[in-house]
């Protein structure tokens, strides 16, 4: 099976992130999409409410509520020793299921500062990563100078939808006394 890993904090899980589902399903060319719940991102503020598990199981729920998506909620990285490296993530799915294809799914902005997750050289060889436009980044560039690092490097760029709402948009709006009960998923 062609596998896309797409992992994130999903606080919460959106509509958005919905969309980008059913579009590695539909027209990325995957078989599921396995979305992988972190911890913590290395490259972002750390958070305590809600906890990982927690995340977890509210994304499981939001699964639930979509049965037609092709999608499975994975708590790997939960169970992992910290710090979570993505590579080690990858690798742990490749060794429990040998039969598939690993690819990580990545907003351009996660593209834009690639080269400072630890072993992206690993990831872009050995999985590949499919990339979506996000808002205020150019992916083109980033892919560029990456490729300048090395030519074999696989990075799809998916002609896809920009998702204009962010998990953090609807915290925010939350926050401020706003319905965001239509933008989760």
């Amino acid at each position: 099976m062609n596998v896309a890993v797409y992992s994130g904090s999903f606080n919460p899980l959106h509509k958005g992130h919905e969309a980008i589902i059913r579009y590695l399903t539909a027209e990325g060319g995957f078989d599921i999409v396995y979305l992988v719940v972190t911890p913590q991102n290395p490259f972002k503020e750390k958070h305590s409410n809600p906890t990982g598990r927690q995340r977890y199981e509210a994304a499981v729920a939001a699964v639930r509520r979509h049965p037609d998506l092709k999608v499975r909620v994975l708590d790997i990285e939960l169970n992992m020793p910290s710090p979570q490296y993505t590579i080690n993530t990858l690798d742990a799915l490749q060794a429990a299921e040998p039969q598939n294809r690993f690819t990580l799914i990545i907003g351009a902005d996660n593209l834009e500062h690639f080269g400072g997750w630890r072993y992206h050289e690993r990831i872009l060889l050995d999985y590949g990563v499919g990339v979506f436009p996000r808002k205020g980044y150019h992916r083109g560039h980033a892919k560029a100078r990456l490729l300048k690092e090395n030519p074999a490097y696989r990075i799809h760029l998916f002609k896809a939808p920009n998702v204009d709402i962010s998990s953090t948009e609807i915290r925010l709006g939350k926050a401020d006394g706003k319905d965001m009960s239509g933008w989760l998923m």
